[in-house]
């Protein structure tokens, strides 16, 4: 079996180079299960209404909420991999 940190540094670099954009509801996928997979659950405060941006993203961040590093690692490189 491959190095799970090295597919995810693999599949981090291979997300800049995707020949689509994804759609909004992607981007916030990858970027939960990236904050989930590098920092572990959400620790800051829910920003406010006029945040709209980054609300969205704290909402993708919580939503892999008890996801262990590892497990959001491989979720993380099969995303990025169905979109390559």
């Amino acid at each position: 079996m491959s190095d799970l940190n090295a597919d995810f540094e693999a599949a981090v670099a291979n997300s800049k180079k995707l020949s689509q954009r994804p759609d909004n509801a992607t981007l916030l996928k990858i970027y939960g299960l990236y904050k989930q997979a590098t920092l572990g659950d959400v620790t800051e405060k829910k920003p406010g209404f006029g945040d709209m941006i980054g609300r969205a993203k704290w909402d993708a961040w919580n939503a892999c909420k008890g996801t262990s590093a590892d497990d959001a690692k491989q979720q993380y490189v099969a995303l990025i991999r169905s979109l390559s």
